[in-house]
């Protein structure tokens, strides 16, 4: 009974080695999908972020563009009202009636205009340098 005992050990062992190698086998063919994934979950990723880190740097540019000629813009404004000599109150009630709409000028002077559509005789009343008498 004895080497029977032995033998039904040693066939038992068998098995559950057997068994624990498919098992392990099993559970590492398992671990080895999940690696897979993530790799191919990372690479996704990367992808992703490395065309995020793009895009970034070129709205940086585009923004540093942009305030460089925000600056520009501004500089020059300001530059320009500089230059130009200040406008007489009479003047500048005048300029306000052409913006709402309305001829300044002594051909249309009080019409209203159509479309807002500019009006040359209108601006050289407003802007126009005439020789003043005294």
């Amino acid at each position: 009974m004895a080497l029977q005992d032995k033998i039904e050990k040693y066939v038992w062992k068998m098995r559950v080695d057997k068994m624990d190698k498919r098992a392990l086998y099993d559970q590492f063919h398992r671990v080895e999908s999940r690696i897979s994934s993530m790799g191919a979950d990372v690479k996704e990723i990367q992808e992703k972020m490395d065309d995020l880190i793009e895009e970034n740097a070129n709205l940086q540019i585009e923004n540093q563009h942009l305030r460089d000629r925000i600056d520009f813009l501004t500089k020059e404004k300001e530059d320009a009202q500089k230059q130009e000599p200040e406008m007489s109150k009479s003047r500048l009630n005048l300029q306000k009636l052409y913006e709402d709409g309305f001829h300044v000028c002594n051909v249309y002077y009080g019409s209203r205009r159509l479309n807002d559509e500019p009006c040359v005789f209108c601006i050289d009343v407003i802007y126009g340098e005439r020789d003043r008498k005294n």
